[in-house]
């Protein structure tokens, strides 16, 4: 879906990571509150809204915080792809004339561990949890190892893009993570599941991101540092791909990729390619994904990304930055909350407002990537 017609003017976040005391939904008024004030609006310029959580609470509730305008506001929940969904709606929202000024909102906030899904609620037989195929750290694992070994990767890149991770989440004020991590230690940590160790992954964590959107008519009125959103694009799983909680391959050939589609999608409603994209945002559950996720969305072949790497290609100076904010292994993964977080980096970057981690060279063109289970993803194209 082509966003052309429609700007960004307004992007907002609370603190990443634990937050004792601070309820989810605390998180997402805060969010909205600094996209509503980044945009010059309060609350009643508002004239829809989109958000949701996968288990904070509802966020048409947030009325009560907000105010009671009365405006439609509707609840989603897709995931991973939560944000971008909702991000999504806003979109058409403006697009068929229905409103001027629309609001996403994402927002989480998880207890400690690991993610624990049943199989029923994802449509899959109860033998999936019990023999160990709903826990994700496993299936990460077992699709990275089969990439590195069909592409000739060494497993060291997975510590150097941890490394990279935690590099950028220390110049990032709102990361949760914000130590820097040598890639001795993170290679170094408890293993979780072979190649994977805790510190290649991120953590189920906290916290809330909202977007504004507007026609660019009132863009223009309100004087808005407006970012444009050239495209939009949510995709789900084909026959044949290898996903989270469904990890077969079925059918013969190379497994289909949702990340694949979704971004060749954007890139053609945009009309721009992978390689004039300046700075990228892409969904890294785990170091692994990033790696994969490089390749899969069309930046660079697959068995490529080590030449890329050892070239520093994907640091902040690098010819493609990649998650500059430290991604989710940085900032954690409240799932309602990581695709509005990803879209705000990019804002904040072509806006040349990233401060101790902004992308030298004025930024033009940046691309934002989520991707879920069970066999989900959203890839957007933003221009300044």
């Amino acid at each position: 879906m082509s966003g052309g017609d429609v700007s960004i003017i307004g992007a907002g976040l609370s603190r990443f990571g634990r937050q004792p005391g601070v309820s989810g939904r605390e998180m997402a008024v805060q969010a909205i509150h600094a996209a509503l004030a980044d945009a010059g609006l309060t609350w009643p310029d508002v004239q829809v809204a989109f958000g949701g959580s996968d288990g904070a609470g509802l966020a048409d509730t947030l009325v009560a915080e907000l105010g009671l305008t009365g405006i439609p506001f509707t609840n989603v929940k897709n995931g991973c792809a939560t944000g971008g969904s909702a991000l999504v709606a806003a979109v058409n929202a403006i697009r068929s004339g229905a409103a001027e000024i629309a609001l996403a909102v994402g927002f989480d906030k998880h207890p400690r561990g690991a993610f624990d899904p049943r199989p029923e609620d994802w449509g899959l037989p109860v033998g999936y949890g019990e023999a160990g195929l709903m826990v994700t750290t496993q299936f990460f694992a077992v699709k990275i190892a089969r990439y590195l070994r069909e592409h000739d990767l060494p497993a060291s890149l997975l510590a150097t893009i941890a490394a990279k991770a935690y590099r950028n989440g220390a110049l990032n004020p709102n990361a949760w993570r914000r130590e820097p991590m040598t890639e001795e230690q993170v290679a170094g940590a408890a293993m979780v599941n072979d190649p994977l160790t805790q510190y290649m992954f991120c953590s189920p964590g906290e916290g809330g991101a909202a977007v504004v959107v507007a026609t660019p008519a009132v863009a223009k009125r309100l004087g808005a540092r407006a970012v444009k959103l050239l495209a939009v694009a949510p995709r789900t799983r084909a026959f044949g791909t290898f996903e989270v909680f469904s990890p077969a391959i079925q059918g013969e050939g190379t497994p289909t990729s949702v990340s694949t589609v979704a971004a060749r999608a954007a890139f053609e409603m945009a009309g721009v390619a992978p390689a004039d994209i300046d700075v990228a945002q892409l969904q890294d559950t785990e170091s692994g994904a990033e790696l994969m996720h490089l390749a899969e969305t069309g930046f660079c072949a697959h068995g490529e990304q080590e030449k890329w790497i050892a070239e520093g290609a994907t640091e902040i100076g690098g010819r493609l930055p990649v998650n500059t904010d430290g991604g989710c292994i940085a900032n954690g993964e409240p799932i309602g909350a990581s695709g509005l977080r990803q879209v705000h980096e990019i804002v904040t970057q072509l806006r040349g407002e990233a401060g101790a981690r902004q992308v030298p060279g004025n930024p033009r063109l940046g691309f934002t990537h989520v991707y879920g289970a069970p066999g989900i993803s959203a890839c957007a194209v933003l221009e300044a």
